[in-house]
């Protein structure tokens, strides 16, 4: 199974270095040094990971054959996928492969459907879930303990405890307007950590 790991930003400096967006927890065994990886589009690779480190946060990759800023910028917006075998699961219990939470139904507490994730969406502050709702529309919702409380994956679903206004903004508007009467603060969405070590790799074609 193939999996997106990792999107090749902008060249770094002129020794071939490139900046990377990283689409997974586990950078150091996908994107180690001697690495190799297949990309999208696909003739500009296989790619063999030289060398990385990270600068002001950002981790730099230098590919074995790319040595100078022209070349490196070549390779701009490329996709870096690596090949995972599908039995695979991450260490941790409460860890999930971004192709585990995909099409996963989303509910609430009660069981009321809401819809279907579709897209996972990585963020610098957290990650987001895309679900799809019945009508068609989306809604974004944080991946974030307070929030997903359950991941189900032999049901395929997610539960979800959402604050006012996050699926229904009329309930928004009507928490504000009585949080205005009653003169207390208005309420919002809990921010926190993900789930702990979630793991980010997309599947090949739906990053």
């Amino acid at each position: 199974m193939q999996l997106v790991v990792a999107r090749i930003g902008r060249a770094h400096g002129i020794k071939g270095e490139v900046t990377v967006e990283v689409r997974t927890d586990e950078p150091e065994l996908r994107l180690g040094p001697g690495a190799v990886l297949a990309t999208e589009p696909a003739a500009t690779g296989p790619l063999t990971v030289e060398a990385g480190r990270v600068h002001s946060g950002r981790l730099l990759l230098r590919f074995e054959g790319v040595r100078d800023r022209t070349a490196a910028e070549a390779l701009r917006n490329t996709l870096l996928i690596a090949e995972v075998d599908p039995d695979e699961l991450p260490e941790e219990e409460d860890e999930f492969y971004d192709h585990q939470l995909i099409d996963l139904d989303v509910v609430l507490a009660d069981g009321t459907g809401i819809g279907r994730i579709t897209e996972i969406s990585h963020l610098p502050s957290q990650d987001l879930f895309i679900v799809e709702r019945p009508d068609g529309s989306e809604v974004m919702i944080p991946f974030v303990e307070e929030i997903v409380t359950e991941i189900d994956l032999e049901e395929q679903r997610a539960v979800i405890t959402p604050p006012p206004g996050l699926i229904d903004e009329s309930e928004a508007v009507i928490a504000s307007s009585r949080d205005e009467e009653s003169g207390e603060p208005c309420g919002g969405a809990t921010s926190g950590e993900a789930p702990s070590g979630d793991t980010h790799e997309t599947l090949k074609g739906d990053a």
